[in-house]
């Protein structure tokens, strides 16, 4: 059975493929949802958002019930001051795998401290966009 996944990313990764590529590499956020359509085609559906604004996600999590069989969120520098969102996660039933492309345990001290994990399903970091897919075998068990 299909399943259906929300990729869900937060501020600056609608800049993917040109900040700081020696971090984040070359590759759009736009072509790495195409590759990852194709991959699970017949096994998941993707939809996908980005929002530079944290009410935005929010909405978008508690939009989420009924609608996915899981969220996939990349929560950007969110991850590390939102309460909001991690409230937002823990409200709703819908499971949320917390991804990044960068270790944020390898970065600046502000930096290793997430809210989003202890309410998420499970976190996954530094293997580049392919945390997206990580994260998404954890969706489809």
């Amino acid at each position: 059975m299909q399943k259906k996944i929300l990729i869900l990313n937060g501020p600056n990764l609608n800049l993917q493929g040109t900040r700081d590529v020696a971090t984040y590499g070359t590759t759009t956020f736009d072509d790495y949802m195409s590759q990852l359509r194709a991959r699970y085609e017949g096994r998941a559906e993707f939809d996908y958002f980005q929002s530079n604004i944290e009410g935005e996600l929010i909405n978008a999590i508690h939009q989420s019930v009924g609608r996915y069989a899981g969220i996939v969120l990349n929560a950007g520098g969110y991850t590390h001051t939102s309460v909001a969102l991690r409230d937002a996660i823990s409200a709703v039933a819908t499971p949320v795998v917390e991804v990044h492309i960068s270790s944020i345990l390898a970065r600046e001290e502000f930096r290793h401290t997430s809210m989003i994990a202890p309410v998420a399903k499970g976190s996954i970091m530094g293997f580049g966009l392919d945390s997206y897919r990580l994260g998404v075998e954890a969706l489809l068990g």
